[in-house]
């Protein structure tokens, strides 16, 4: 018997029998190659249109829209937008908006701190940013190392939405006849992964589980979402295969899965983690196991050179996917990449903007990441909202099909720009994603997923950082180890060598000999933040 003890609980019913109602058209509506370019080409026509329809419809015709206030600051009417885009387009228009002061910080974005424009101050609450033109058919949870972050609505339009960049991707990679499989965690991100694939045709063959997805400590959505989906395919007539249980340290039935595959003569196509590829190919790798010409498309985390390079010793291949559960999708890999993390942005789905390093407010680094919505059907609305991560882009002819179809814009080198600070040392993410995949690996051994910094936060407020080390790589010297990773940090700053021996005098960082930590979401972070110790 179901015991509702919340409102959260009501909502989630609320949202599942929507979902399962849905399911049959759904699943009966799919692109076919000419209907998704065409759709393409219309998106790209159309811009600047759809842009002022979904402003004025979701923020200047809606009262509760953040932006309203944000646009009301700086004097801002929609027939004033409507003459910015018309003489500047859409990314013009952004970027006087966001001198103006019409941008958010991640920190405001999600509530953690006050909106400060001139005299004006105003608190948000992150369900103010729902899309009040979208129906909620699943809730897509967040996990990350840096806090809670409430649940994202997911409209099954915006999945279909998202399907004809998959399919043209995929078709553009040679993927129409790939035998297709996912490796994720159980929940509403892989529930919308075998849903885009089922709406541009890549029919999943298997599904494997990073957690059991039987496991009663899990909350029920996690357990029972997967088998509703399941079982409301299969009475439309849609297979959809059932998640089998294979951990992060244990891979090898997916290898063994690719190579069957392979020695059929076909091509298997795996989408997960950048983390979990690499520890799947190390394992084929150590028992074996051939997958020369797998096909990985890899997202969720940095994918930094080591890595790829870790990927591709099998023979296998990757591509790297970005996107974020606020935005959707941002863009697919390069075929003629760069660098490692080429990628081509999706500007038919969103607009992107950064500030110039003369630019002014310069609350946000040069090269920080602004994204807007511009598809009627996002998940929520965003209009020069940082979510914390900043890239290289650019606009270059690289001759791969995906330029081809029209997008054009590449980013790179994505990486967070949030800073780490403790004994009085701060550094960026980005440094120490280098150290940890490159540098030690080169110097100690091991691979670019051996190496982590951990960091928690103990009662009182004391601070303690530890780079775990998985022990399979054998004897290490912890106090060159250390060394090796301070010194790194500081190339070159006499600054950064006294806060290295401040630190070890401190006793603020140490070593600890264990596998690195995965995330509920199954992603081995180059950084993990612990909850605060309790006594």
């Amino acid at each position: 018997m179901l015991i509702l003890n919340s409102m959260d609980s009501i909502k989630e019913l609320i949202v599942g029998a929507r979902f399962l109602s849905r399911i049959p058209s759904f699943l009966g509506n799919r692109w076919n190659l000419d209907e998704a370019r065409s759709t393409l080409r219309q998106r790209l026509e159309r811009r600047e249109s759809d842009f002022l329809a979904l402003m004025g419809k979701t923020v200047y015709a809606n009262a509760a829209s953040p932006y309203r206030r944000l646009l009301s600051v700086c004097g801002c009417e929609y027939r004033d937008l409507q003459r910015m885009v018309r003489q500047d387009g859409v990314e013009g228009t952004l970027q006087a908006l966001y001198t103006e002061g019409v941008y958010l910080t991640m920190d405001e974005f999600k509530g953690r701190r006050s909106v400060v424009r001139g005299s004006a101050t105003f608190e948000l609450n992150p369900d103010e940013f729902h899309n009040p033109m979208a129906t909620a058919h699943l809730m897509r949870h967040r996990s990350g190392s840096r806090g809670f972050s409430p649940p994202v609505p997911v409209d099954l339009a915006s999945i279909r939405d998202r399907a004809v960049n998959l399919g043209l991707t995929l078709h553009a990679r040679g993927g129409p006849d790939w035998h297709h499989a996912y490796w994720e965690v159980p929940g509403g991100s892989a529930m919308v992964h075998v849903l885009e694939s089922l709406s541009c045709g890549a029919k999943p063959e298997r599904w494997f589980s990073q957690v059991d997805a039987n496991d009663r400590s899990l909350h029920p959505r996690y357990r029972w979402g997967a088998r509703l989906m399941r079982w409301a395919s299969l009475i439309n007539g849609v297979f959809i295969p059932q998640p089998q249980y294979v951990p992060v340290d244990r891979p090898q039935p997916i290898a063994r899965w690719l190579a069957q595959v392979l020695s059929a003569g076909h091509t298997p196509h795996l989408k997960t983690y950048a983390s979990t590829a690499v520890r799947l190919c190390q394992a084929a790798l150590e028992a074996g196991i051939d997958i020369r010409g797998a096909q990985f498309t890899v997202t969720g985390e940095p994918v930094t050179p080591a890595r790829l390079a870790a990927i591709h010793e099998t023979g296998a291949s990757a591509l790297p996917r970005c996107g974020t559960s606020e935005a959707g999708l941002i863009g697919y890999g390069c075929f003629s990449p760069a660098v490692s993390d080429d990628l081509h942005f999706f500007h038919d789905m969103n607009a992107l903007i950064q500030p110039a390093s003369h630019a002014r407010p310069n609350t946000l680094p040069p090269k920080a990441l602004l994204l807007t919505s511009l598809r009627p059907t996002a998940r929520l609305i965003l209009l020069n909202v940082s979510l914390g991560d900043q890239a290289e882009t650019e606009r270059r002819s690289c001759g791969c099909p995906l330029e081809k179809e029209g997008w054009t814009t590449h980013i790179h080198t994505i990486r967070s720009f949030e800073k780490l600070t403790a004994g009085g040392m701060t550094f960026l993410d980005a440094d120490v994603i280098r150290v940890l995949d490159e540098i030690l690996p080169s110097k100690f051994g091991g691979g670019p997923t051996d190496y982590q910094l951990l960091e928690e936060m103990f009662q009182g407020g004391r601070p303690s950082l530890r780079l775990v080390v998985h022990p399979g790589i054998g004897a290490i010297d912890e106090t060159a180890l250390i060394d090796t990773f301070l010194n790194a940090l500081g190339v070159g700053s006499g600054v950064e060598r006294v806060m290295s021996i401040q630190w070890r005098e401190a006793g603020l960082l140490c070593v600890e000999r264990a596998a690195p930590r995965i995330t509920a979401a199954g992603k081995i972070l180059h950084i993990h933040s612990e909850r605060p110790a309790s006594r």
